[in-house]
């Protein structure tokens, strides 16, 4: 059975410079998606391979 399925997301306000931000706008276009669809990417990979210390 076919069921739609819902990320809950939430609205932020992110401060960055604007170089970096002219950046994304430029990936987002020639990978022809949205700029929060790249942003969400970029900070899942960051997440997923930040390098970690032990304690």
């Amino acid at each position: 059975m076919f069921r739609i399925e819902k990320t809950e997301t939430l609205n932020k306000t992110f401060r960055m410079p604007a170089e970096l931000v002219s950046r994304l706008q430029e990936v987002a276009q020639e990978q022809d998606i949205s700029m929060n669809n790249l942003v969400v990417q970029c900070c899942e990979y960051a997440l997923n391979n930040l390098a970690t210390t032990v304690k």
